[in-house]
């Protein structure tokens, strides 16, 4: 997978590359480098967010939730919400208004990142620094994990004939993290593992977890 160049407000430090200020959208999901998420937007803070990301192309952050909800459930904005300090940055890649004050927009995936110093805005956007984490290098996945490719392959095909497209093309069933990135968004896993794995820097050891798992379940065999 091609490593896309960093947003042009990154500060380039000892520790990684910085994003200052990143935005943050805690979701009771988690999204994964060149994953596929859906989103419907109505609620003023993302509105406005998706709408500056529309106009000046910059990504946001896609954080997964330990408490509370994704919309707010209170009109002074105290309900508790904590979130995982880590996640994917997001970049839109299309975006349609069914109706006034609904956005419904796709987002790809990109660069895993963690971060410091959140703090909460008064129209109750998340803001936070965020350090970016390397890159999966793009590697074949090694032979004893050939079977839980084919078996990707053939539930790519399961879903085509449902018309059902998860994912993004062009496909990476060539490449180690692809493969296990995209097995981990369709498997019945807890979000905090799904989130473990996703945060997992080596591309193969996540593949290995992911071939365990489907091995156990009588998903694949050698």
């Amino acid at each position: 997978m091609t490593q896309r160049p960093a947003p042009e407000s990154t500060v380039r430090g000892a520790f990684g590359d910085l994003l200052p200020h990143l935005p943050l959208f805690p979701l009771g999901t988690v999204l994964f480098p060149g994953g596929l998420l859906p989103l419907k937007i109505f609620e003023t803070r993302y509105l406005d967010l998706v709408t500056h990301c529309l106009r000046t192309g910059q990504p946001f952050g896609i954080v997964a939730l330990q408490q509370g909800a994704e919309v707010r459930v209170a009109a002074s904005g105290d309900e508790t919400v904590r979130f995982e300090h880590a996640g994917c940055l997001a970049e839109l890649i299309d975006c349609d208004s069914p109706q006034a004050g609904i956005l419904q927009v796709r987002c790809r995936g990109l660069q895993r990142f963690t971060v410091s110093q959140i703090r909460q805005a008064p129209d109750g956007l998340w803001r936070a620094d965020a350090v970016l984490q390397p890159a999966d290098l793009a590697e074949p996945p090694k032979p004893e994990f050939q079977a839980s490719v084919a078996a990707l392959q053939r539930a790519i095909e399961t879903l085509q004939g449902r018309d059902q497209v998860p994912f993004l093309t062009p496909y990476g069933l060539d490449d180690a993290g692809w493969v296990a990135n995209r097995w981990c968004e369709i498997l019945p896993i807890p979000l905090p593992t799904r989130h473990k794995l996703m945060m997992l820097p080596d591309p193969h050891a996540r593949l290995q977890l992911v071939d365990g798992f489907l091995r156990r379940h009588g998903i694949v065999s050698d």
